[in-house]
């Protein structure tokens, strides 16, 4: 398509810059018109009329060639050629031009002589400019077609590129989709996950409490009744203690986004105990509980809980501030 578009140009410009030796003839002509009229007469018969390239050219010939005539005393068959003057300088506005050429016309229906080798030289001439009129209006379709060509081929081209553009506009939008695509994904997995980590809580507090009732149930207007549900409380602490620690850790993680995992990875050296007493407290566990749990007294896990903040503040808080919200 581009070297389609270049030929055309090319060709264009080459027709624009397309010249012939005419002009010359002309000026001879011009020149010999009132010196040697026969000279003048014959150099402009020696002129290929078919082969102008522009109607300047032609009008100018054709006021040259009239004017020839009367200088000659010939006369003209027909007004065929001094109206190509009469035509040409009148639609340009040349006004002494075309009052010579009226003039001419004039001068040329007045003249009585005849010859039959200067009819046989204007009518020969008349037709050299009938095909010059054809091969003028051949090349206008030529160039209207060239132009018609052009247009289509940078509306083409226009086109194309914007096909391009719309697809790469339209990659982009899928590539965002399949992302948001995979992001939705990945929350509906979150909310799985927290859906049966929540049914999995759920399930534990109503299994503690049925083992409550049940224990309750079972000793109720006996001796032994406190005693037994004071033991099954401490059985429940003490598997809380024991075996909870892992799932609570789980369980926040997956409820607070990893909120545990980054202060390992952030603060490695910190220590067991106070690592379980960071676990209790993002649970959510109060101080009572929490006291109940590591076998201290509330005034220790006091004291431990404001230390443990202050080393968080410190080591983790600048690049996970939400740490601090467990306090």
């Amino acid at each position: 398509m581009r070297n389609l578009l270049y030929i055309s140009i090319l060709l264009i410009l080459a027709g624009c810059h397309y010249s012939t030796p005419q002009h010359e003839v002309l000026e001879e002509a011009q020149c010999l018109l009132h010196e040697d009229p026969t000279a003048a007469w014959s150099k402009l018969n020696s002129v290929d009329v078919s082969e102008f390239q522009d109607s300047a050219t032609m009008a100018r010939w054709a006021l040259l060639y009239s004017e020839a005539m009367v200088v000659n005393h010939i006369t003209a068959p027909t007004d065929t050629i001094v109206n190509i003057a009469i035509d040409y300088y009148r639609f340009n506005n040349q006004t002494d031009e075309y009052q010579k050429a009226l003039r001419l016309k004039a001068l040329n229906q007045s003249t009585n002589d005849t010859d039959a080798l200067a009819t046989a030289l204007y009518l020969q001439k008349e037709k050299e400019f009938f095909l010059y009129k054809e091969r003028v209006k051949r090349e206008q379709l030529i160039f209207i077609g060239l132009v018609i060509l052009l247009i289509a081929a940078g509306v083409i081209v226009w086109m194309r590129q914007r096909l391009k553009l719309q697809t790469l506009r339209n990659d982009a939008l899928m590539a965002e989709a399949f992302s948001f695509k995979n992001q939705i994904e990945t929350s509906k997995g979150d909310v799985t996950r927290l859906e049966s980590k929540l049914h999995s809580l759920l399930e534990n507090r109503f299994a503690l409490i049925d083992s409550l009732c049940q224990t309750y149930y079972e000793t109720q207007g006996t001796k032994a009744e406190r005693k037994a549900i004071i033991d099954k409380v401490k059985n429940e602490i003490e598997s809380v203690r024991t075996d909870s620690l892992a799932k609570l850790e789980q369980t926040v993680n997956d409820c607070r986004d990893n909120i545990l995992l980054n202060v390992k990875n952030t603060y490695p050296d910190l220590k067991k105990e106070d690592y379980q007493l960071l676990v209790y407290l993002a649970s959510g566990l109060s101080t009572r509980t929490i006291s109940l749990l590591l076998c201290e007294s509330i005034d220790v896990i006091y004291k431990r809980k404001s230390r443990l903040k202050s080393r968080l503040k410190e080591k983790v808080a600048p690049t996970y501030p939400d740490i601090l919200s467990i306090f």
